[in-house]
């Protein structure tokens, strides 16, 4: 047996430590980096013939193109980014929520290279594909969907593109992208105030909650009726902590005033028939007199002196104050009537743009954020994002180029 001395065996345990601290890259080499790739990509291996590929881009200095080949895998669509959007779609954060039309609207998005913005306003919605033999889309159920899952069919082919007006019946000036999906209304216009809608679409659009927007400068004069100025008596309370929330949220809730989720409490407490109402021009909903949607009055005795909603005018007062550091396109007036216009507030702000990529960067990384180095190719895959279409594709292509061999 050979004695290793010491020193030797000092000198080996360092190298060990040395290698174990380096990245992968340093050793890796082209289909080590093609094949991890195409894992964190898709969630399984690649074939041979695309593994060779893949690692031959690698070698030439293309590892975008190599990202692209392996986004061309059914996996992609089915697992990584049915993954990804999934939580956003339910209150819960639920990733093994059923497929519904929220979900498939985006990975068809994602698949078409659609201007990503579009997720907050378009008159965009994604079926399956006509001869499948699927129940035809109902607005009242997510049988279509369900149906559209349970049968295993790739969404990379199966999916179809289509209009929210043409399919829903809502008014193409009343569609929101996945703010006004079926599947986005049974979740976020559920019963309460239509603020859920608001706050759910900042944390998963812009990912910020209410508490990192938190603002008590802004003026008090939209908060609504059903808030209190004193809770548990003590005014303090709202000038310090309400305030911060409702000030900024309320006018830009607003947006919502016509839309309900419709759904028989006492039968179907859960709403899985309920289905997206909106009160067009010349509806007049008989507890206020007006389109505005009753939920919007809800607990007006609370203080009644508060704001009353008259219509969907919507502004943005994060415009002023530290939260117009969110990077407020300069090109839109920052304030608007409905759902629409709000969403292309939110969906041209910095913020959302630099929202994807990093729910990508974890995703595809398998961590967040750590360094300088992270944080200026997050910047830079921000910039290439916004100059080339917001095709998220692109994100991840890059995303998983820049995380090879790690």
């Amino acid at each position: 047996m050979k004695i290793i001395s010491p020193v030797a065996r000092a000198l080996l345990a360092t190298t060990a430590c040395l290698s174990a601290a380096l990245p992968l890259s340093a050793f890796a080499g082209p289909e080590e980096q093609a094949a991890q790739m195409h894992s964190r990509l898709t969630g399984v291996k690649p074939s041979i013939e695309v593994l060779t590929a893949m690692a031959q881009d690698i070698a030439s200095g293309d590892a975008g193109a190599a990202a692209e080949r392996a986004m061309e895998n059914d996996a992609f669509y089915d697992v990584t980014l049915k993954n990804l959007v999934t939580p956003w779609t339910n209150r819960d954060g639920d990733n093994f929520a059923p497929l519904n039309d929220y979900t498939a609207t985006v990975i068809g998005m994602v698949r078409d290279d659609v201007d990503f913005r579009q997720i907050l306003s378009g008159d965009i919605l994604y079926t399956g594909a006509s001869g499948l033999g699927l129940p035809a889309y109902n607005n009242a159920n997510n049988d279509h969907y369900e149906a559209l899952e349970a049968a295993g069919y790739p969404l990379q082919t199966a999916l179809e593109r289509r209009t929210q007006s043409s399919v829903t019946g809502l008014p193409s000036e009343a569609t929101a992208g996945v703010m006004t999906t079926r599947g986005g209304a049974k979740a976020f216009f559920y019963a309460g105030t239509n603020r859920a809608m608001f706050r759910f679409t900042l944390m998963n659009h812009l990912c910020r909650d209410l508490e990192q927007v938190h603002d008590t400068s802004r003026p008090p004069d939209r908060i609504r009726q059903d808030v209190s100025r004193s809770p548990g008596g003590d005014s303090r309370v709202f000038q310090n902590n309400c305030v911060g929330c409702h000030s900024g949220m309320d006018p830009m809730a607003q947006a919502f005033a016509y839309y309900n989720f419709e759904y028989d409490v006492d039968n179907d407490p859960t709403g899985e028939n309920g289905r997206l109402d909106y009160n067009g021009a010349g509806d007049i909903d008989p507890a206020t007199g007006s389109r505005v949607q009753a939920k919007n009055h809800i607990n007006s005795a609370t203080f009644p002196y508060g704001f009353v909603i008259p219509d969907d005018k919507w502004d943005n007062y994060w415009r002023e104050g530290p939260n117009m550091h969110l990077g407020w396109s300069e090109v839109l007036p920052g304030s608007g009537n409905g759902a629409k216009s709000m969403g292309e507030e939110l969906a041209n702000s910095e913020a959302f743009a630099q929202c994807q990529v990093t729910k990508v960067f974890k995703q595809v990384c398998l961590r967040a954020p750590e360094d300088s180095s992270d944080r200026n190719r997050i910047d830079s895959i921000t910039d290439s994002f916004t100059s080339n279409g917001y095709r998220l594709k692109q994100v991840y292509a890059e995303t998983a180029a820049y995380c090879a061999g790690e």
